[in-house]
This record gives C-alpha cells, structure tokens and sequence, in this order.
C-alpha cells in the first residue's frame, strides 16, 4: 500500500539533504502515518484506516461518522 493517508491525502515530497558544506543530496519527506483501528458505531463494526496523525486530531474534532462521510463522498470505499 501507498504511502498516502486516507483521510488528508498526504504523501511523501521530495527535498534535500544540506551538508555542512552546502552539499545537497536528494531525499524524501515520509508523512508520520499509522494504521488505526476505529469502531464505527453507525454500521457496529471496526474500521481500519492508515492515517496521518494530522487526521487523528481530524477525527477527534469532527467525529469518524462525518469524516467516514467526506470519504465515501470523494469516492472512497471504506
């Protein structure tokens, strides 16, 4: 599976690597994802999502049924 969380879309972005010296090497830049397992009260069952920790604080703000629903919207299959 993609590095990509479900829920924000982040990924990985390329930049580089300063030296000291002023030397650049290229590298890229990981989001922190973790895959997660929520219950999901309306339909009684878990849910298992690999998000980004920007979208945990999502989902604790706004609630998993409404960011469930943004998903489904975008065309999600969860």
């Amino acid at each position: 599976m993609a590095r990509v969380c479900q829920v924000t879309g982040k990924k990985p972005i390329g930049g580089h690597t300063v030296s000291h010296s002023n030397i650049k090497t290229k590298r890229r830049f990981l989001p922190n994802l973790q895959k997660k397992r929520f219950f999901f009260a309306e339909e009684d069952r878990w849910v298992t999502l690999k998000v980004s920790t920007d979208a945990l604080r999502t989902i604790n703000k706004n609630g998993l049924a409404t960011v469930i629903k943004e998903m489904r919207a975008q065309g999600a299959k969860i």
